[in-house]
């Protein structure tokens, strides 16, 4: 563990011991204590989804941004800026520690790489803040657990990013799923195809970026040279940092493939696929990916492609319920369904006719208020399930076998896909344990 970190550490325990006369901690501190007046967000990671989810948030009435924190002093100033133009400013901070410290902050939101959430999620939870985290919820099971554990020990109110969960239209796709229209279900199809993410030509390693604290943004990662194709967005096809597709659009699409059939664990997984596109670039990631969840009476498939949009049924991403009476189609444009023969009515296309973010953050605030933690939509619970579902899938992946997962011990009967529970920690960072 590093050294800022035991410190930080360190101090909450002090804190969390004498919370009850520190006058320097916000009241929210308490678990299960509502916040009445205004809430105060402080945005660790703040370019990507993690600005997005800001200014969503800020749409909220009574909510406030009071401090942000980068370790890249380029992205800090550029959105410091932008939020100064609106009357807004924030403190700024280069270590999310220093943020958790701000007695002026409430809730957080975590941006940043997949491989640093657990580590600020359980650190933010242990300074009695409330988190909105960005999907996936982890980089491996192992830190997933740790999460959800940290959540419950310090009565967190914790909100992941997979928006979809709020909006209408997905709702109404589940409902018309479960009434048994379509007849027995016996293939559920999750995919991605991502015509935009074209291939990661090979770069030269580099000197790091001036403003740039490279060492704390690789934290828990494994040493090695500044490489642009590892920062920024194109973390995300680096094993180090993330889970590729199956990671970032697998927890949304398969998501909904687990609500609609009321499913939870597979019996197994094989999966299949690789660079095909795109062999020789500099990505790690599989650029194509077939992977097969195997339950009692049905199978739910995940399919991905970078660099091309022709998905299943004329769409780019999506679900796919078959049934003996019917198929019903959804994606963030809308759902429809498709009969079998005039074994049923269609259902024309139902459009989305919502802002599935606008509405999942201000969940989140109504409950940072409430303190009405089962009002969530997208509970941590609920993030750590289908993150360990999808990490599932690469696993299989990288093992290259047909993996069992054992319900009873929370673990593969696989020796070499259980050497994956655990994303490997480095430079003196340890997955936390949680008391």
């Amino acid at each position: 563990m590093n050294t800022t970190r035991r410190k930080f550490i360190g101090t909450m325990a002090t804190l969390a011991a004498t919370a009850g006369a520190a006058s320097a901690w916000p009241s929210t501190f308490s678990v299960g204590r509502a916040i009445q007046g205004p809430v105060r967000v402080g945005l660790i990671g703040a370019n990507g989804m993690g600005w997005a989810n800001l200014n969503s948030m800020l749409n909220v009435p009574g909510v406030q941004c009071t401090a942000l924190c980068d370790v890249d002093t380029n992205v800090l100033n550029k959105r410091a800026g932008e939020l100064k133009t609106r009357g807004i400013e924030p403190k700024l901070y280069g270590k999310h520690e220093e943020l958790l410290a701000d007695p002026n902050v409430d809730a957080v939101i975590i941006g940043t790489p997949d491989h640093w959430h657990c580590l600020q999620l359980v650190d933010a939870c242990a300074a009695g803040k409330d988190v909105y985290v960005e999907k996936p919820l982890g980089n491996s099971i192992a830190e997933c657990r740790a999460m959800v554990a940290a959540a419950t020990k310090y009565g967190r109110a914790v909100q992941v990013g997979q928006w979809q969960r709020s909006q209408q239209h997905f709702r109404d796709a589940m409902d018309f799923v479960h009434s048994g229209k379509l007849g027995k279900i016996r293939l559920v199809k999750a995919w991605a195809y991502q015509g935009w993410m074209k291939s990661i030509p090979v770069k030269p390693d580099s000197p790091v970026p001036e403003g740039v604290d490279y060492t704390r943004w690789l934290g828990p990662a494994k040493q090695r040279p500044f490489n642009p194709n590892r920062f920024h967005f194109e973390f995300r096809w680096f094993w180090d940092y993330a889970g590729g597709l199956m990671t970032d659009w697998g927890v949304h699409m398969l998501d909904f493939a687990l609500i609609g059939m009321k499913a939870t664990t597979p019996k197994s997984i094989m999966a299949t696929g690789g660079k095909f596109a795109y062999p020789d670039d500099a990505a790690e990631t599989p650029d194509t990916l077939t992977t097969v969840y195997e339950f009692d009476d049905f199978t739910v498939q995940w399919e991905h492609a970078n660099g091309i949009d022709g998905g299943p049924y004329g769409r780019n991403h999506g679900v796919a319920f078959i049934g003996n009476f019917g198929t019903l189609v959804l994606d963030r444009g809308g759902w429809e369904v498709i009969p079998e023969g005039n074994r049923m009515e269609a259902v024309p296309l139902q459009k989305s006719s919502d802002n599935g973010l606008d509405k999942h953050t201000t969940n989140f605030i109504e409950v940072v208020r409430s303190r009405k933690l089962e009002d969530l939509h997208a509970p941590i619970t609920a993030g750590a399930h289908i993150a360990i579902f999808s990490q599932m899938g690469n696993i299989a992946y990288r093992t290259g076998e047909k993996i069992y997962w054992d319900a009873q011990r929370e673990r593969f009967t696989s020796k070499a896909a259980n050497r994956l529970l655990a994303a490997e920690y480095h430079n003196g960072y340890r997955i936390p344990a949680i008391g």
